[in-house]
């Protein structure tokens, strides 16, 4: 099996506040690049695997920025397409001490919300061996929704493993209930399913990991990995239902990009032959490591600084 992952998703300008207070308010950002994926591609592509990112932009400055900074990470861009219509979307995030930070966006209508079955047929999976999915695209409009779930059909008939991150965004989507049966009809067409506890209570009724993973169990799904932040995250698959602890962290910076990282972690050690449980305390690693940098992204390690955080808890 190839060892090479494809990821589809929607990379966003990011423009972080550079003082606290109200975005409004704020008068100076520094430029970076974000998006769920995106951070899952750089995690991956840090730690040397081979990672190609799927996504459509615009023809505009944010557009170009996004291109270079995918190719400055050695993430595979030929199946990126360019819109002279659309713009590429982008996004504010607030500077905090404590908590989660404020973030707005700008991706109504943008390039990538314009995905579609049409533009699938353009990939040829068969060199890949991974497919990474998260709840956001499908949430973008319905093309994108249709996208996603024939990208599952085509990925199957090539026997890739298919990963699957909520990451739930209920302001994108245009109904509770649209989101909850689109994201658990995605998930029961995946074999390893990322979901958080406060996920589940939305997802499946309940916070408790046991519920969360007898919930997709029962829809087909072969591991459920429920991720409980600071405390780690509860695998069940065939051969295990266990806690895999968290790593303690010094100060927490910016929760943002945490699971990503936590999901990057997790791939990266399924395609060298990991077991799950050291898939996901590889997860729960990064996680730790991405909390304690400001950024969506700038924290994820590469495998030295990796490894040595996993041994001697210090980066």
């Amino acid at each position: 099996m190839s060892k090479s992952v494809i990821l589809i998703g929607e990379p966003l300008g990011l423009l972080i506040a550079q003082s606290e207070g109200p975005l409004e308010n704020v008068s100076g950002y520094s430029l970076a690049v974000a998006g769920a994926e995106f951070n899952v591609a750089v995690g991956l592509a840090r730690l040397e695997h081979k990672v190609t990112y799927f996504t459509k932009l615009g023809n505009d400055p944010f557009g170009k920025l996004v291109t270079n900074v995918i190719k400055q990470n050695q993430i595979g861009t030929e199946f990126i397409q360019y819109s002279d219509e659309r713009t590429t979307g982008f996004m504010l995030k607030s500077m905090v001490s404590s908590g989660d930070p404020e973030i707005f966006y700008y991706r109504k209508n943008s390039a990538a919300s314009t995905l579609s079955k049409e533009d699938i047929d353009q990939i040829d999976l068969k060199s890949y061996g991974f497919l990474h999915l998260t709840g956001i695209p499908p949430a973008l409009s319905t093309s994108t929704r249709e996208a996603v779930f024939y990208l599952i059909e085509k990925a199957k008939k090539h026997s890739l493993l298919i990963s699957f991150d909520p990451n739930l965004r209920p302001q994108l989507w245009e109904s509770r209930d649209m989101m909850i049966t689109t994201i658990n009809k995605l998930a029961a067409l995946s074999d390893i399913v990322f979901p958080g506890e406060n996920e589940g209570e939305i997802l499946c009724g309940s916070k408790d990991p046991k519920i969360i993973s007898k919930f997709y169990h029962n829809l087909g799904v072969k591991a459920v990995v429920t991720k409980l932040g600071s405390s780690g995250a509860y695998i069940s698959d065939e051969n295990t239902e266990t806690v895999i602890p968290g790593f303690p962290v010094k100060k927490v910076v910016d929760t943002v990009g945490a699971g990503d990282g936590f999901a990057a972690g997790v791939i990266s050690a399924l395609i060298e032959g990991c077991t799950l449980s050291d898939a996901v305390l590889r997860g729960n690693a990064i996680g730790a490591i991405q909390v304690m940098s400001r950024g969506d992204n700038d924290g994820l390690p590469n495998r030295d600084t990796l490894m040595r955080f996993m041994e001697e808890g210090t980066l």
